[in-house]
């Protein structure tokens, strides 16, 4: 619809002269604030142009927050360095070891905000010295980050030629470096051979978000020539937070070859590209094996992430620090990066990665080290034991205790606590947490039906090998078939029994004869195999251990140990796909056999054991797993039964 707006106009001349002398008497003034008003956008144009301008010249994590700090700029990567703060002038003492607990706490406080002051009271480095040579145009290339430099006074110089992708640390004798590039990987192996170098510690991952963080230096297989140093693979070993890789490598000299050394690299895959690893376990025990293999004859350990500054200085200030600890009944974090920033600028380069420092500091001090070797266990037991009395475990009840004080981290349980999830759940005291809960695909218009009540857990090889998870109920067993279809699983653990104690402890989740369908899944019996079907088939074996009471243990441990290495076999012939674990709750019995399975695999691989760091892991994974000092004690005495049936130690290294 038009609309038409008419005015009616009833001015004369008179009325029109005297309105053109009202305005011609109004034009001056707005004139003037129009002028006025054009000055002031120009100089704002000028500040904001010059603000933006200061800007690029330093990029901070405020303006941009780029996985692993790494900014690609103007055709090429630089690590974000952070901005100075205003109590750049502050110190900070040493910790007593005893004060540890609380110190962290306290810094932990108001989302780490004094652990953010204290990092950014830290000197940025190169208080000595310049970076002349690296900025020489026939050694810019060798850089892999152009504003991370080693100064004159620390930086490697090989038998020809100046490699700068390297410098001393001498406070801990290693050589820190940036990942290797293509054009610099013959200076890297050169480096490694004439620095007698044994051992080489890799913390960043090839490839992270799409960038490419670090040249593959060595071959998948077979053996291969980086100018004068063949490199050939021995052997590889593929664990779930690290790799071990051996290598024989000779130098081809122009008089001849030299004798082949061993060199042994060993590559935390665990440490995310933004942040640092979910806990301080896994790099702990990767630090101790670093140790272990690293001969005190050997040259200086060779540790790189990307740019050689930010994983690779907080690898090595845990290291220095606990070094400290024994020595000295101290820590100090903040000194110890001072000084070694003053021969590496920028190491430690997140407020994170130092807050992490503390963590895995304090993991340490207040559990030690709890490793074992399978000849040392019997004798653990005793002390565990008290043998005047042999139902009194003063020792195992004060361990078990340590994982009993765990927080069980109830923030970030939101999936499972909201309403429409909550009747999913068998017991609302476990209940998976968000950020390794199994997730479903979601069904079309409904929502909510992503969601089942299970956790996914770290195997002794691989991520995410089991899924815990409860009995199904009878509303959920449609759930359960489709998270066994959608995650691939071919194996089915089941370690209740469906009624106990006249009590339902879960569903009867497959049928008693011919075939049951639940959805779009059908199940069908196959013998002692169950198959579910969905436009195609899968065989899924299904292992019900009988004989563990909901309240108690197994009478003895074989049947365990052979359950384990029945799945075990499975897995291999149907491709390692997710087992599926549960009993009535999913924690308790649940986590006892997968700590079992964990422990067992490692004992078989290198003659170790740590029950209460793999227990610990598995808590931090799933609420309650291994409930009860029984259960606990029963993961002890299973390794003991297996270590006496291949008594014969060689049977299972």
């Amino acid at each position: 619809m038009a609309t038409t707006l008419t005015t009616n106009d009833t001015s004369n001349e008179d009325q029109t002269g005297e309105d053109t002398k009202s305005q011609s008497s109004h034009i001056l003034p707005t004139v003037l604030v129009v002028l006025v008003l054009l000055v002031i956008s120009i100089l704002l144009a000028w500040y904001f142009l010059r603000l933006r301008n200061q800007r690029k010249e330093v990029v901070t994590t405020v303006d941009k927050k780029i996985p692993n700090g790494i900014l690609e700029e103007q055709e090429q990567q630089t690590v974000v360095l952070l901005p100075r703060s205003p109590s750049a002038s502050k110190t900070y003492f040493p910790i007593p070891v005893d004060c540890l607990e609380e110190e962290t706490r306290i810094r932990s406080a108001d989302d780490g905000k004094l652990f953010r002051e204290e990092f950014n009271s830290l000197p940025s480095g190169y208080t000595q010295g310049t970076c002349q040579e690296a900025n020489k145009d026939e050694n810019r290339e060798k850089n892999r980050y152009p504003n991370i430099l080693p100064c004159e006074r620390l930086h490697l110089i090989l038998s020809t030629s100046i490699s700068l992708t390297n410098e001393w640390v001498n406070e801990v004798m290693d050589c820190c470096v940036p990942g290797p590039k293509q054009d610099t990987v013959a200076d890297f192996w050169r480096m490694i051979w004439e620095q007698k170098t044994a051992t080489i510690v890799m913390l960043t991952n090839l490839k992270e978000r799409k960038e490419d963080k670090c040249y593959q230096y060595w071959p998948d297989q077979g053996c291969w020539t980086y100018g004068n140093v063949r490199v050939a693979v021995e052997d590889f070993t593929v664990l779930v937070d690290y790799t071990i890789r051996k290598f024989c490598i000779q130098y081809q000299a122009s008089d001849g070859t030299k004798p082949s050394r061993l060199v042994t690299q060993l590559h935390f895959t665990s440490w995310p590209d933004f942040g640092v690893p979910f806990s301080p376990i896994g790099m702990l025990k990767f630090l101790k094996k670093v140790k272990t293999v690293n001969s005190s004859f050997a040259g200086p350990i060779v540790v790189h992430c990307s740019a050689g500054v930010g994983r690779t200085g907080t690898f090595i200030v845990i290291d220095g620090v606990i070094d400290m600890m024994h020595q000295e009944q101290k820590i100090d974090v903040f000194g110890f990066v001072s000084k070694i920033r003053d021969q590496r600028s920028q190491l430690v380069q997140t407020d994170i990665q130092y807050s992490f420092i503390y963590q895995a500091l304090l993991e340490y001090y207040l559990y030690g080290d709890t490793e074992l070797d399978v000849s040392s266990l019997e004798g653990h037991l005793h002390k565990l034991h008290n043998t005047h009395t042999p139902l009194d475990r003063v020792g195992l009840e004060e361990e078990f205790k340590k994982l009993t004080n765990m927080r069980i981290m109830k923030e970030n349980m939101r999936m499972g606590n909201l309403p429409a999830n909550m009747k999913k759940n068998r017991v609302l005291q476990i209940i998976p947490y968000d950020f390794n809960r199994v997730i479903m695909s979601m069904r079309r218009g409904q929502e909510f039906t992503d969601y089942i009540n299970a956790s996914f857990i770290d195997g002794y090889r691989q991520k995410d090998y089991f899924i815990a998870t409860q009995g199904p109920l009878s509303h959920t067993v449609e759930d359960y078939w489709r998270m066994a279809w959608e995650w691939k699983c071919h194996s089915i653990v089941m370690l209740t029994e469906l009624q106990e104690r006249e009590q339902d402890k879960c569903f009867q989740y497959w049928p008693t004869e011919d075939s049951v369908t639940y959805g779009d899944y059908t199940v069908e019996m196959k013998g002692d195999t169950v198959c579910d079907t969905f436009s195609q088939t899968r065989l899924v074996r299904h292992f019900h251990f009988h004989g563990w009471p909901e309240i108690g243990i197994p009478a003895e441990g074989k049947g365990m140990i052979d359950i384990i290495a029945s799945v075990q076999r499975q897995q291999q012939q149907s491709g390692n796909h997710p087992i599926i674990v549960h009993c009535s709750a999913g924690a308790g019995r649940t986590g006892t056999f997968i700590a079992l399975s964990n422990i067992l695999e490692r004992v078989k691989a290198e003659g170790l054991l740590d029950v209460f760091q793999t227990v610990k892991s598995l808590r931090m994974q799933r609420p309650h797993m291994v409930q009860t000092v029984e259960q606990y004690d029963f993961c002890y005495r299973v390794v003991q039964d297996f270590v006496d049936i291949f008594s014969d130690y060689a049977n299972f290294k």
